[in-house]
Parts: structure tokens; sequence; C-alpha cells
């Protein structure tokens, strides 16, 4: 029986996966650069002095970590996945200002009120009630601190046909995560080299000469290594539970959850959003004139 905002099998799909891809063979340059396009609209500036403490939540192997845990004076690493936990704690071993915890969305180790910041990215659409998980993930912030996420899109920005080609991909999802380990792996592997490869160092050439499609197929990924083509096909295809959001939806799910202020990035991978957790207003006195 399942307890909890978590699907098991998408817990253990996401531990075989961050062990297959550690992220060590990726360089820093590459890791840096979909970092950046992650975290463009995190505002820095709000974070005290020190960089507070703050909180990776799904942090699978802790790359995201890598570059934020030295601009703050502490940070959690939160995971479902104890196997991940495990790949993270490898990663960082040099950092010691981390700790590390395998806990659900919904049973977070800390206090409310407790953290200055937060980001989950590429998470909170494998859960079953993302909107609970916001919401959750919120209480643990103080007033004014940020939380980022990122969430898969539902193309709603897209053509007719591109969305009509997601949901043969899709359907194909919800065959090869339901394999076992070594065929899903193969047929993820085959995607990466037969699909993304290909359209991924076509539109890098379209590029280069100017005559890229704005709504190539995988055009995110031209320059890209294969190793990251690879983790990502698993990651896209190699997933039991996957929701799918529009704009409007997730700042829906921010603001409900007592965030204001929310800022998305325009650019890809969309969609990013930051969402500042609003400052409880003192009510008036009484007496007051208004």
């Amino acid at each position: 029986m399942q307890r909890g905002n978590l699907d098991p099998s998408t817990i253990e799909a996401f531990g075989l996966e961050w062990s297959r891809f550690d992220q060590r063979e990726l360089n820093d340059k590459e890791l840096r650069r979909i970092f950046d396009n992650y975290f463009c609209v995190f505002p820095w500036r709000l974070l005290p002095s020190g960089g507070g403490v703050g909180a990776d939540i799904g942090c699978g192997s802790g790359r995201w970590s890598r570059f934020v845990a030295p601009r703050c004076a502490h940070l959690h690493l939160v995971d479902a996945s104890a196997r991940a936990v495990g790949v993270a704690r490898s990663n960082l071993r040099g950092s010691n200002n981390v700790s590390f915890h395998v806990a659900s969305i919904d049973r977070l180790p800390f206090r409310n009120n407790s953290l200055d910041f937060a980001f989950s990215i590429g998470v909170l659409h494998h859960v079953p009630d993302t909107a609970a998980a916001i919401d959750a993930l919120a209480h643990k912030l103080k007033p004014g601190a940020p939380l980022l996420v990122y969430l898969y899109y539902a193309m709603e920005n897209r053509p007719r046909w591109y969305r009509m080609v997601w949901r043969t991909t899709d359907l194909l999802r919800s065959l090869v995560s339901r394999m076992p380990g070594r065929a899903r792996n193969l047929i993820c592997d085959s995607l990466a080299a037969g699909v993304y490869l290909p359209l991924a160092r076509t539109a890098a050439m379209l590029r280069r000469r100017g005559l890229e499609p704005a709504h190539w197929p995988l055009r995110q990924y031209a320059e890209a290594s294969f190793y990251v083509m690879r983790n990502d096909a698993l990651d896209r295809f190699g997933t039991p539970l996957e929701r799918r959001f529009t704009r409007l939806q997730i700042e829906g799910m921010l603001t409900a959850a007592g965030l204001e202020q929310v800022q998305f990035s325009d650019a890809p991978p969309y969609w990013c959003a930051v969402g500042i957790k609003a400052v409880a207003k003192l009510p008036l006195p009484e007496n007051s004139i208004h």
C-alpha cells in the first residue's frame, strides 16, 4: 500500500538512473551551462548575508547542489531514494556545509518557516500530487524566502503537430518505463543514439547557418554531449509517473501555496519559475484610521 505523496516505482527508477549517470563524466562547463539555464530567474539577492540555509528537494545526484552549496551557509540535500542520496553524498564529499536526508516531500525533516530558500528541479512533476508537494515545501520557507521549481511543461506554447508527436512519445514512455532495467537502459540508449543525437546535431548545423526552425524537435540538445542525451533519454522514457503543467497551472499552484511575485523564465527549459513566500501582514489596530 502506497503511503505519502510518492510513487515507489518512480523512486526506484530514479535511484537506478543516478547510479548509472552519476555526472562524474560530465565536464563542469557543460553542467554549469545547464545549471544557469535553470537558475536564471533565481533571486540570489534575496538570500541573507552568508547565503542562509537552503534545501535541494529531490537532489538526485546532487549535480545542482555542487554550484549552490558554495553560495550558502548550509544546504540540505533531500531525496526519497536512498540510492540517489548515496550518489549525492559521494559527489559532494568535499563540501563541509551540506547534509543529506532520505525523505519524501510530505515528510521533510525541517521545521516550518525555517529555510531561507529552496529549489526543486525536475522533481515535483513525478509525484502523485504536485500541488500538495509545493504547498508542503512552501510551509518550510521563511516569509520572504524564494522557491525555485522546474516542472515539465504541457507544451501549450508549441504547435499542434508538436504536441501530437509528444503524445506518441508519451505512449512509448508508458511502455519503456515498465520494462526490466537492462531492456529499459538499452532502449533509452538507442533512442539517444538514433533520435536525440541526429536531431540535436542537425539543429546545431542549421543554427550555425542561421536556418534553425523555431520548433525543431530536441533543439535544446544542439550543443549537448552524448552523455547528457543518454541521461535525459532515460529520465524521459524510464520514469513511470510523469505529469505536465501549463504556465497558468504552475502559477496557480505557487500562488495557492502562499507564494507571490511569481516569475518565469521565457527561455528553455520550460517552465522554470520562482515565487517568494508572502510575508504575513499584521492586522490593523482597532482604532486605526483607514
